[in-house]
């Protein structure tokens, strides 16, 4: 019991310390560095004033140089709609140059026909807070607002080729000017060599758009040309700062395989050019959103993660492709797929099935222990289809999880049970061999031995936690599927902590409490099953190992508060079956359960110590 015990407090003072580092070294840290964030965001945008007041006519698209490969492409007809300054409103932005109708069963915005750039999406199943009448969440935004995020496929070509589309190239739109599932559109561009440029754009039901150019050859002679793609951010968005999440660049090319790169470490370090490759993906990751490039399979491509600040911070992932070769009279096709959308997973799991690109799961940040977290969010996905609400598959989730480790967790405590039955025989070797430390611990070993106890089997249920626990807290917090889902009463957001406070009387008390006294209905619950379970077992004769474990729920209750809500309500479910689970086993052993009398003890006046 003494070696048990000793685990038991190894893990509490391991809480405790992971618990005050949480407290006093990373929510500090990750509130300065949002703080600092914001700070920098608002100079950013005051210092883009500034420039636009001095210079009017600053352009809203990114310069040229931006392109793959650093070269700028052979200039094509003037841009008729770069006549927005930067900074400008949406509206504005919206409303300067032609533009092309979005409209499917889930997104809506438009295409602008300058660039042919996708940079108008808004996301129709998706709001920015629980409240219905809260707006849409926009996705892309054109470059000449702050927060520009724009999707845009060109070509490089040189002094053969004459003008070829890039950024400023004002397309022409052939019969359809709304873009549908059903209703593709096709742009064109015929330069001053004899090249026709067509553009046929598709989308699906959900959030992957097929863009296939034609190059058809009348020049009369050979001509090569390279195909690029970009998907480009204008200023520093403002991210959870967390480090179990990654925001920012991301791909799956080459060798290298997955490519996670943080805001800060591409603006320290300008570009990362990972090796060419022949397949693959590259973008921009949120949160919940993702926008991402898959460049056609025909050429290889290098693949490059850029950061630019000249005049405009910005950030880009984009491709260039190797040289395509198309001889007179002759054409080809370059077909690119560009996903923007939520990332959903059974979407992203089907596109990556259906049309074979690499790794795209990845696109989700499932973390080091993928083979752990995709399971757990599949099961609930599964049981939630079943139930109707993530709430109930959570706690049905804990259920098969006990289930499944119902073997292990019936030996810990029937374990358990024993170390209580044998416990005065523990007492007379104590007291036997109370001054030789060596014999009492070959005695213990010996009494474990021949009883078949494990004296570390107890902690067995709880270390089976960990990794679940973190699974599931993975899940709620990287899955857009639990974004807003609601549970009961005054749960409207799993992934969200309890918005109610004990210091107010959960609401009843008209006034608002800090941050760090949110202590909502959920985490008192979930302390009071955690205090039940431990005084399941005796109190320990030690005094500070009494206090350890006293203060372990008051300490978890404060630590939870602050955790999703889904996650609470899962440790306060599994708590309340492991106190039944572990009372039937001790009753069938013959066991005492010490809860009652443990109670009891708490409210009895504890004797006075005699003089000395």
């Amino acid at each position: 019991m003494e070696n048990n015990r000793n685990f038991f407090i190894t893990i509490a003072l391991s809480v405790l310390i992971l618990v005050l580092w949480q407290v006093f070294y990373m929510n500090p840290r990750i509130e300065a560095q949002r703080e600092t964030a914001r700070i920098e965001a608002e100079q950013a945008e005051e210092a883009q004033r500034q420039v636009t007041q001095q210079q009017p006519d600053l352009p809203a698209t990114p310069g040229d140089s931006d392109l793959p490969g650093g070269v700028a492409p052979t200039p094509a007809v003037p841009d008729t709609g770069a006549g927005v300054p930067a900074g400008s409103s949406r509206a504005a932005a919206l409303a300067s140059g032609g533009r092309v109708a979005i409209d499917t069963p889930r997104i809506s915005g438009s295409i602008s026909l300058t660039g042919g750039r996708v940079d108008d999406l808004v996301l129709k199943d998706y709001r920015t807070t629980v409240e219905r009448n809260s707006p849409n969440i926009e996705l892309l935004n054109p470059a000449a607002m702050p927060d520009g995020y724009y999707a845009e496929v060109g070509f490089i070509g040189n002094a053969q080729t004459g003008a070829v589309p890039g950024p400023d190239t004002v397309w022409s739109v052939e019969g359809e000017q709304t873009l549908t599932p059903a209703t593709p559109v096709t742009l064109t561009f015929t330069n001053d060599r004899g090249l026709t440029f067509t553009r046929t754009i598709a989308v699906d039901n959900d959030y992957m758009f097929t863009i296939s150019d034609t190059v058809a050859n009348e020049s009369g002679e050979a001509v090569t040309l390279s195909n690029y793609g970009r998907v480009a951010r204008i200023g520093t968005p403002q991210i959870e700062g967390f480090f179990i999440l990654h925001e920012g660049l991301i791909g799956v090319t080459g060798t290298e395989g997955l490519q996670e790169i943080d805001y800060s470490d591409l603006a320290e370090k300008r570009q990362i050019q990972p090796g060419k490759s022949e397949d693959g993906w590259l973008g921009i990751t949120d949160k919940y959103w993702a926008v991402a490039m898959v460049p056609s399979g025909a050429q290889p491509f290098q693949p490059r993660y850029a950061f630019f600040d000249d005049g405009r911070v910005r950030y880009q992932a984009d491709y260039l492709t190797d040289p395509l070769a198309i001889e007179p009279g002759q054409s080809r096709t370059v077909e690119t797929l560009l996903f923007a959308g939520a990332k959903e997973t059974a979407k992203i799991d089907a596109y990556e099935a259906d049309r074979g690109i690499r790794q795209f799961d990845l696109l989700i940040d499932w973390g080091w222990f993928y083979f752990i977290t995709k399971p757990m969010f599949y099961l609930i996905d599964w049981l939630f289809r079943m139930l109707g609400n993530f709430g109930l598959a959570i706690l049905a989730t804990t259920v098969v999880v006990k289930a499944i480790f119902f073997p292990l967790a019936n030996k810990s405590y029937k374990s358990m049970a024993n170390m209580k039955k044998v416990q005065p025989k523990m007492l007379e070797i104590r007291e036997k061999y109370a001054d030789d430390r060596m014999k009492q611990q070959q005695a213990m070993m010996e009494l474990y031995k021949t009883e078949k106890i494990n004296p570390l089997a107890g902690c067995w249920p709880i270390l089976i936690q960990i990794p679940v626990f973190f699974a599931l807290y993975k899940v709620l917090y990287v899955t857009i599927e639990m974004r807003h889902a609601p549970f009961f009463g005054w749960i409207q957001d799993l992934s969200a902590p309890d918005p109610t406070s004990l210091f107010n009387l959960f609401g009843l008390l008209p006034y608002s409490v800090p941050a760090f006294l949110m202590i909502g209905v959920w985490p008192v619950i979930m302390g009071i099953t955690m205090f039940l379970q431990m005084r399941m077992n005796p109190t320990p004769p030690d005094p500070t190992q009494a206090m350890i474990f006293n203060w372990m729920p008051v300490v978890f209750t404060f630590m939870l508060a602050t955790f999703p809500a889904g996650l609470v309500i899962y440790w306060a479910w599994n708590n309340f079956l492991s106190i039944i689970q572990q009372g039937v086993i001790m009753k069938r052993q013959g066991a005492k359960i010490e809860l009652w009398d443990n109670l009891i003890g708490l409210f009895k006046k504890k004797p006075s110590q005699p003089a000395e």
